[in-house]
């Protein structure tokens, strides 16, 4: 990985942990992680929309050092979307990073490339950083068709942003078969990928878009398989599911360099 990019870790809740548990959590995991630690990783914490404000007041009272970010948003700042959250309204929260087209929308709620693109844009217009989600299903990965894929949807997402944009950005590469599944692309495969990820966004963009960009790799991710997956030199980070809502376990993923030591 080179050094001049941070890594950064992130933790995606999804439909779990209550603002109450929620609360808990972050005080134990604020406990758990030290000051080196935070040096050396970006660590995003990606709560239920319920939970935003409850997070947010205890990082800004606490001063802690995590940034708080969102699981999704509409690509409108107001309107007629019954159920929807404007990125407007996440950008007041104090949100630093929304993730974007994670592999269940698109799957559980039919979100195009094209309507991801559009997300993109609007977080970047409130000042805050996309986590672009991009990924193959089981189907695909078994028929070879991997980096069609990918490329597509790094091609649609990127497409109307500018080098100055994308370089902010970070991108999360999630094979779809791994979410939930205890299963892993082994860290060679997953670095073939992301690879191939960064020349795309190079290919769209410019080389040093794609030199600053920061990339995870997403997928049943533990505190077991992290430091292996750190040592690939395009990999910047995790994008982590369940393994986040322990925070034992979670402390452990952001601490992967005691691993390497």
């Amino acid at each position: 990985m080179a050094g001049e990019r941070t890594p950064i870790v992130s933790g995606n809740w999804k439909m779990n942990q209550n603002h109450f548990e929620a609360i808990q959590f972050v005080q134990k995991l604020s406990y758990l992680l030290q000051k080196d630690d935070l040096d050396a990783v970006e660590v995003t914490l990606h709560p239920p929309f319920t939970d935003l404000r409850s997070i947010q007041t205890l990082i800004d009272a606490d001063k802690l050092r995590l940034k708080l970010g969102a699981q999704n948003c509409h690509a409108e700042d107001r309107g007629a979307f019954t159920g929807e959250v404007s990125p407007a309204f996440l950008a007041k929260l104090g949100v630093h990073y929304v993730i974007v087209g994670h592999s269940e929308r698109r799957q559980l709620f039919g979100e195009t490339d094209e309507f991801v693109a559009r997300k993109v844009a609007a977080v970047q217009k409130h000042g805050m950083t996309p986590i672009l989600c991009v990924g193959e299903t089981l189907e695909e990965h078994e028929a070879g068709l991997t980096l069609d894929k990918i490329r597509r949807q790094i091609r649609s997402a990127l497409d109307k942003r500018t080098s100055e944009q994308v370089k902010s950005m970070v991108v999360a590469y999630e094979p779809i078969w791994a979410i939930g599944t205890g299963k892993n692309a082994l860290p060679g495969e997953a670095q073939v990928v992301i690879a191939a990820i960064r020349e795309e966004v190079a290919a769209v963009t410019s080389r040093p878009a794609s030199a600053a960009i920061r990339i995870q790799y997403g997928g049943s991710v533990k505190a077991g398989t992290i430091a292996d997956i750190m040592r690939q030199p395009d990999i910047d980070g995790v994008l982590v599911g369940g393994a986040s809502l322990d925070s034992t376990e979670f402390a452990r993923i952001v601490q992967y360099r005691r691993q390497s030591a």
